[in-house]
């Protein structure tokens, strides 16, 4: 089944009435951000997958569209390359974050050592 929304209010809407195994949402949709969308999403259809696709605007973001509980992020400029190896991560309960995306992360926190 493949469903297209216009907005993030009908991507909630559609969620809660369709049950999708998967949803690929865009981080920027119109009238409900996709982040709140995801936070929705979870509350009512818990049993499925949130794949996000967006733009790098800032690491800030993206962290804050995967602690929605979201199962990845990938990137637009990477999603002919990616996007079904995202699915398929998801699918096998595993997180996907776009490569360059993950360079980003670890510059931005990079690992601390004790000694």
């Amino acid at each position: 089944m493949f469903c297209e929304v216009s907005d993030g209010v009908e991507a909630v809407e559609k969620a809660g009435d369709l049950r999708p195994e998967l949803i690929l949402l865009d981080i920027g949709l119109p009238k409900l951000n996709g982040i709140e969308a995801a936070r929705q999403i979870s509350q009512i259809a818990s049993y499925s997958k949130i794949l996000f696709l967006g733009g790098f605007d800032s690491l800030e973001v993206v962290e804050e569209a995967l602690n929605t509980g979201a199962n990845g992020y990938v990137l637009k400029l990477d999603a002919v390359s990616e996007l079904i190896e995202a699915v398929e991560a998801v699918f096998q309960g595993e997180r996907f974050i776009s490569r360059r995306l993950k360079e980003e992360i670890r510059r931005a926190h990079p690992p601390v050592f004790e000694t």
